[in-house]
């Protein structure tokens, strides 16, 4: 669980001179930011790839070997090696996270006439993915602390907005099909899977992850990925693993991953010279030059998370004297990979916080705030939604900051 705010001690300011500008909350992140990144000139990036030795072997094997588009043993061993990090016995990669969520709902039957429930504490990606299958997002609200969908407000939200109908769920208001309901690890914390599941099995609603930012996060000691019937992973250059873009659609769900992979591939049918296709379907695969990137940085993915995990550890324990700053941990049964460390400000207008954000990057300190709420989005605006207090709440108090994995060297 997060920490909790800690008050300043008491000094004797007739001993003590003080400058007021160092009592400010913004001086004090600032401070204690430095204080775990260093004093370097900088500017320190919100997260860095990093790419070594084995990146390039395997993409000069790549190269050497001809096999340099969709097809080929770089995407076949990326594939298996995603499916033993992730436990999930069926691995299609494509060619971004936002391609493998919309493959995932299109394999699910989300289509024209649907809605589907997602988080307003979101990329936009999360949403996007929804309208390109011809269904409406509708807006739930989020936890104070995992960040990700609040199962309890969930709850009473389609108690009072929903109504089955012969084994279907429906929204009151439009009468369109309730067809998924995605859940997205924010910053790589794991939400309440168990209790979202509930949720979504009362109704008689599928649950897809979007796990784009939570490879190597686990809940109740499972993967990400493998905590729903299919989910999509993430692998854009700012991803703990990255292969300059792509994604990949996972399910231990063997009818789920034909349709994924026939429709992920043109719905092409099998033959040994023929081109058939029997459907649209969509061109998502990942390239082999991409494949063999990523690879690699999936092998690396341990160190990465050790490391991630210690810069963490020491966010936590600095902020933990901050009075105004809370450090968002790892939920409880959880273990992040700490995707964006993330801080917590107690401020009440956004100017406040806009005044930290201003301060650190006056410093070189590339921090970001928190998503635009997919809700105040001008082509989302119109959409169904839920009580979004809190979502409204953190979008004014919410940091991300420096997390490469380079940050923090590892032991010798």
């Amino acid at each position: 669980m997060s920490a909790a705010f800690v008050e300043e001690q008491n000094m004797d300011d007739a001993v003590i001179d003080r400058d007021p500008a160092h009592d400010a909350l913004p001086f004090r992140v600032v401070t204690a930011v430095r204080s775990v990144l260093g004093n370097g000139d900088g500017p320190y990036p919100l997260h860095e790839p990093e790419i070594g030795d084995l990146e390039a072997q395997y993409v000069n094997e790549c190269v050497t070997s001809g096999w340099v588009s969709t097809v080929g043993p770089f995407v076949d061993r990326l594939e298996a090696a995603l499916g033993e990090t992730c436990g999930v016995s069926s691995v299609f990669a494509t060619s971004s996270g936002t391609a493998a969520l919309h493959l995932a709902l299109a394999a699910l039957g989300v289509g024209e006439g649907d809605e589907v429930i997602v988080p307003s504490l979101s990329f936009v990606a999360t949403a996007n993915a929804v309208s390109y299958t011809g269904a409406v997002p509708h807006f739930a609200d989020a936890d104070e602390w995992t960040l990700g969908l609040d199962p309890r407000a969930l709850k009473k939200h389609m108690d009072d907005a929903c109504v089955m109908e012969a084994g279907v769920c429906r929204a009151k208001a439009s009468g369109r099909r309730v067809a998924a309901i995605i859940v997205m690890h924010a910053f790589g914390h794991p939400a309440e899977m168990d209790a979202l599941k509930d949720v979504a099995d009362a109704w008689n609603v599928p649950l897809v992850e979007d796990a784009a930012e939570a490879l190597g996060s686990s809940y109740e000691g499972k993967p990400c990925g493998s905590l729903s019937r299919i989910a999509a992973l993430s692998f854009n250059g700012n991803k703990i693993a990255t292969a300059g873009g792509g994604g990949a659609v996972l399910t231990n769900d063997p009818e789920l991953a034909q349709r994924v992979r026939h429709l992920g591939s043109t719905a092409k049918q099998p033959h040994r010279w023929e081109y058939v296709h029997d459907e649209a379907g969509f061109n998502y695969r990942m390239p082999s030059l991409n494949a063999a990137m990523l690879l690699a940085q999936v092998e690396r993915l341990p160190d990465f998370i050790k490391r991630k995990r210690r810069l963490a550890a020491r966010y936590a324990a600095t902020f933990c004297s901050v009075p105004g700053a809370d450090f968002m941990g790892q939920p409880p049964g959880a273990r992040s990979n700490y995707w964006l460390n993330t801080i917590r400000l107690g401020v009440k207008t956004l100017a406040e916080r806009d005044a930290v954000l201003a301060a650190l990057i006056d410093d070189g300190i590339l921090a970001r705030p928190v998503w635009e709420p997919l809700h105040r989005l001008p082509m989302y605006a119109h959409c169904p939604k839920a009580d979004l207090s809190v979502t409204e709440r953190l979008a004014d108090q919410l940091i991300n900051l420096p997390s490469s994995a380079k940050l923090q060297r590892a032991e010798a």
